[in-house]
């Protein structure tokens, strides 16, 4: 059960839109919502920025984030100047955010609104506004934009009033007492002026290419507190009681977020083209399924015991990869297909930051790593009490063949590389994969012998105590004959592959070289062109845990645990100088990296409080 002493319960004592520089607000603003089938990004001061919808993977009709002047936003604020303070209410992603002007104070609640068995089959943005004490001058805009430049908004009047419409994206505003409204050409505003215990409404229905139901006020002012309740009825299902509790359920939510109920699939994060540097033109499409990071964020749920997500996901991975099979691709598209190529539309990009980016070309690339997530999901699924069917059995016996036969290949490794070696991370990948294919098979859960995975698994092994270590740098070094760390090798303290003295010092040498405080950058050289990468400042926290240096690694998780903003989210990267966040969020893998992290450390912990307790009997 989520505490009520959240880390969403820290304040932001800003005015108005002073984080916000040319119309872009910082990205440590953003707090999220989302109803399973997409994400809004909310700043501090009240714009709705990014909004993609129906679905995440539509083209945004609400994407101010990445262009301010065309994007289009929900606007809802106080027309003098404020002070905020805001959190997530408990065990939800429902936000609160109050406002506090000279003259009065206002709360409003955001939720995207869920149905009675479910989410809904429209999009429905909810916004109350609450008169707390005092009177507040408030106003509202909802001004779609161009879809990326695809489209020009305008406005329809109706028999049931008017309707917004992008293309085949259909908006119907509605509300209760929230003031007077005349369409413009292209957006609806309006205004009103609360007063204590005042309630108002202001909500947004949107559908794509199917009729639009224009809603009852009333009704969707009750969905909000049924949304409330259908949050916090999932978040009484986690089964995890230890350190760090209000980080973890706040991570778990976040993930959820991420989940496209639809199909089960997990997008890796809930924007595209958020820079990740303000120098170099790195800026990616993360709306896709990775099946790296839905097997980490599968392994992370099934770690809380949520039975549902874990199934839903690892159904649609097999489902989705026999489909498309035999080949193992490194992501498909939420709806399970295989995506080809990226565009790039004329927009300007976060604070001119572009290009944005629609798709990802690292679809066709070869990652040997992949193999070991699949493996050490699989393996968990079934250690968890599941039951493999022989579809699948036989399935992941041609994929462990195939690994077999592909482990002495150069690929494009984890960080999707666009020059191909023999990246030790992803021999260690390898690896992990046979080490999990030839446990599955001792429980029957993989036809055929595993003598062969068996062998070929000691030759992986032999290979990277030969090639992938150098005595010069007392760490796995990226590739052999290399002097370049890649912090993605400390993932393979948690798998098993090595817990002693080496990875111990790759460890220090990786802290050293790459760290700046707790943050760590992904490898060698990327000082110089992005942020540090979260996720790797948790792993190295993990595999401090997994070496036995306990005390360290609990020290390094307190210190990032205060590195996410305040209500808890954490983007891709983290400007080391600044505490800027970069890159896109929320960021799955950032919050999966933490939840795993947090379990490791305090299974470790356990561990050695029993051996302790042993040893005194």
């Amino acid at each position: 059960m989520i505490s009520e002493t959240t880390p969403a319960a820290a304040s932001s004592d800003r005015a108005g839109s002073a984080d916000r520089v040319d119309g872009y607000a910082d990205l440590r603003s953003y707090a999220a919502i989302g109803d399973g089938r997409t994400v809004a990004l909310i700043a501090t001061d009240g714009a709705v920025d990014w909004f993609p919808t129906p679905n995440l993977t539509d083209p945004p009709v609400f994407a101010a984030i990445l262009d301010a002047p065309h994007g289009g936003r929900i606007e809802l604020r106080p027309v003098d100047d404020f002070r905020v303070e805001r959190r997530y209410l408990p065990g939800t992603n429902v936000l609160e955010t109050t406002f506090a002007t000279d003259s009065g104070t206002v709360r409003v609640t955001d939720a995207l609104v869920t149905g009675v068995a479910g989410r809904l089959p429209w999009s429905e943005l909810a916004r109350r506004i609450e008169g707390v004490d005092g009177e507040v001058a408030m106003r509202w805009t909802v001004a779609p934009g161009t879809a990326f430049k695809a489209a020009s908004p305008w406005v329809q009047t109706t028999v049931h009033g008017p309707i917004i419409r992008v293309d085949g994206v259909m908006l119907g505003v509605r509300g209760l007492d929230h003031g007077p409204f005349e369409p413009e050409p292209q957006s609806v505003s309006g205004a009103f002026t609360t007063s204590p215990q005042s309630r108002h409404l202001v909500v947004l229905a949107a559908t794509k290419d199917e009729p639009l139901r224009m809603l009852t006020p009333e009704i969707v002012d009750e969905g909000i507190d049924r949304t409330v309740d259908n949050w916090t009825f999932w978040s009484r299902e986690f089964s995890y009681e230890g350190a760090w509790p209000d980080a973890v359920h706040r991570s778990a939510l976040a993930l959820k977020l991420l989940i496209h109920s639809p199909t089960g699939s997990i997008a890796a994060a809930g924007t595209t083209s958020l820079p990740e540097s303000h120098t170099a033109e790195k800026n990616w499409d993360y709306r896709y399924a990775w099946v790296r990071d839905l097997a980490y964020t599968a392994h992370a749920l099934i770690r809380f015991g949520l039975r549902e997500e874990t199934h839903a996901a690892v159904s649609w991975m097999l489902t989705t990869i026999r489909r498309h099979g035999p080949e193992l691709y490194v992501f498909y598209s939420l709806d399970g297909e295989v995506p080809e190529g990226s565009s790039y539309p004329e927009v300007p990009g976060w604070r001119d930051h572009g290009p944005v980016t629609v798709g990802n070309d690292a679809q066709g690339q070869l990652q040997l790593g992949i193999y070991g997530d699949l493996f050490d999901l699989m393996r968990l699924y079934v250690d968890d009490g599941n039951v493999l069917d022989a579809e699948t059995g036989r399935l992941l016996a041609s994929v462990a063949d195939r690994t077999c036969d592909t482990w002495q290949q150069s690929d494009a490794g984890i960080w999707e590389l666009p020059e191909e070696r023999h990246y030790t991370s992803s021999k260690m990948g390898c690896w992990q994969a046979l080490d999990a294919a030839v446990h599955l098979c001792e429980l029957g859960q993989i036809p055929g012998g595993s003598e062969r995975w068996v062998a070929e698994r000691d030759r992986i092994a032999a290979w990277i105590h030969e090639h992938g270590w150098s005595e010069s740098r007392q760490a796995y070094t990226m590739y052999p004959g290399s002097d370049e760390l890649d912090a993605s090798v400390l993932l393979h303290a948690p798998s098993g592959f090595d817990r002693g003295e080496r990875m111990s010092k790759t460890i220090d040498t990786i802290a050293r070289e790459l760290g700046r405080g707790s943050l760590v950058y992904r490898y060698s050289g990327m000082q110089h062109e992005e942020g540090t990468f979260v996720a790797c400042a948790f792993w190295l926290a993990s595999a401090l845990a997994c070496v036995g240096r306990l005390d360290e690694a609990v020290s390094r998780m307190d210190d990032l645990i205060g590195l996410a903003n305040d209500v808890g989210l954490y983007s891709e990267m983290i400007d080391a100088e600044t505490g800027e966040f970069l890159g896109n969020l929320p960021q799955g893998l950032s919050h999966i990296a933490l939840i795993n992290a947090v379990i490791t450390i305090e299974e470790i912990r356990e561990d050695r409080e029993r051996e302790r307790g042993d040893g005194e009997r």
